[in-house]
């Protein structure tokens, strides 16, 4: 029994070192094998008379900052004909309002629906859902912007053969404000976390963990189908990536379709942010344990998803324990003078520490291969400092929202509402870098 149990805590120990070997396998298998299946680079672009509508839905509250200019970048700069653009104001109580009503006029394509309490990003969309024209309907932050190109590439994936059970396609994400360190830092997470798990997960077992809620395109139907977003969950991306594919529809990740996006500037901005993340993770985790082991031969892919996030959440648990652990540890040799046992500690935690950075900078270096984007090797710079705070974050958030996550799945939290991010003005989008 110790021994299972010294094998049980080395593995967690591990943990980040395993997933990120595991995920570069997967990346790599994606490349080479999974590539050649489906419609990746062999792009058309559609006939005008050809193209189907679209309805670029943007759920919104208080986005004074960057809504104008994600609205002229979408009505402007966008290769397609065919679509609208629908703003859900939820709430807002800025001057937003203000700014929708002035750009209406300007642009016909632009529509407005304004809900006047705040109830959520959810809520906003559901409502949106009775409204949009399209037949399929792309989820738009307000601070976040498809490339050029983006909308008659996401139709590829839907018009092409066996693409009539496609029900979303998110795209590759990429960070638009890169200034300050802590922008540059999450351009490394985006680079070597996301995209490659999103093409491990999709290359080997053909199922994807969550959407991107800032940027995805759905089949209108497929969401009708699942009864909407839900409206009780912190990330409505996650929960309908899960009923999608629970339903029998296909999800698929688009590394060649790019999106640009403001990242958290703070690290308060950054933690909120994060906290959300992780609760609604964690309550898609509760959520399907049971649709799983309903069914555990059909659903053998799924299992390995969830497992994953189970690990990740016990690996939290058990990081913080030991961490605290640790200190007291330390404190104690340092408290009775204990300069030898000091050492080996300290020693101990730097080998630790630059082995999960070692592995951080190799997984990033393999993603930017895998992304074709050697003009982001430059953020190397930034991967050990990346890993120093990602992971502390990442244990934190989970730790802290698992049981208001819990309470959400069993009904004793109400609806969501969001408070929107400080926002500083959009920058330009520059599709080449």
């Amino acid at each position: 029994m110790k021994q299972i149990l010294a094998v049980f805590v080395q593995i967690l120990t591990l943990y980040p070192i395993i997933g990120a070997i595991a995920w570069t396998i997967g990346g790599i298998f994606y490349r080479t094998v999974y590539v050649g299946k489906i419609l990746d680079r062999d792009f058309k672009k559609i006939r005008v008379e050809k193209e189907p509508m679209i309805t670029i839905m943007i759920p919104c509250h208080n986005e004074e900052m960057v809504i104008e200019d994600t609205i002229d970048y979408l009505m402007n700069d966008l290769e397609y004909h065919n679509y609208e653009v629908l703003v859900c104001d939820d709430g807002s109580t800025d001057t937003t309002p203000e700014i929708l009503s002035r750009l209406s006029a300007k642009y016909q394509k632009l529509r407005v629906l304004r809900v006047n309490k705040n109830k959520g990003k959810a809520h906003a969309f559901n409502i949106g859902l009775s409204f949009c024209r399209g037949d399929y309907i792309l989820s738009n932050d307000a601070d976040t912007v498809c490339a050029p190109d983006g909308l008659w590439k996401y139709m590829n994936y839907f018009l092409r053969p066996g693409g009539q059970n496609v029900a979303a396609v998110t795209a590759n994400m990429d960070v638009q404000n890169r200034s300050l360190l802590l922008e540059k830092s999450q351009t490394v997470e985006f680079s070597s976390i996301v995209g490659i798990i999103k093409r491990s997960q999709m290359g080997v077992l053909g199922n994807m963990y969550a959407y991107s809620g800032a940027n995805t395109m759905y089949r209108k139907n497929a969401v009708l189908d699942c009864g909407g977003f839900r409206q009780d969950r912190a990330t409505e991306d996650i929960s309908i990536a899960w009923d999608q594919q629970f339903s029998g529809w296909k999800a698929v990740f688009a590394p060649d379709i790019m999106f640009y996006m403001n990242v958290p500037s703070t690290l308060g901005m950054l933690y909120s942010q994060r906290k959300r993340w992780a609760k609604g993770g964690t309550e898609a985790w509760v959520t399907n344990f049971s649709r799983i082991f309903k069914h555990p031969i059909k659903n053998i892919a799924k299992i390995v998803l969830l497992l994953d996030q189970t690990g990740s959440i016990i690996w939290s648990f058990y990081y913080l324990i030991f961490t605290g652990w640790l200190a007291l540890k330390l404190f104690y040799f340092v408290f009775t003078n204990d300069t030898e046992q000091l050492i080996h500690t300290l020693d101990m935690v730097f080998v630790f520490s630059a082995f999960i950075s070692m592995v951080g900078i190799w997984q990033l270096v393999a993603s930017l291969v895998l992304d074709n984007h050697g003009a982001k090797l430059k953020y190397l710079l930034f991967a050990p400092m990346y890993m120093a705070w990602y992971w502390q974050m990442n244990a934190i958030t989970i730790a802290v929202t698992f049981i208001p996550a819990l309470k959400s799945v069993l009904g004793l939290a109400g609806q969501g509402t969001w408070v929107s991010p400080t926002r500083t003005k959009m920058k330009k989008v520059d599709c080449k870098n």
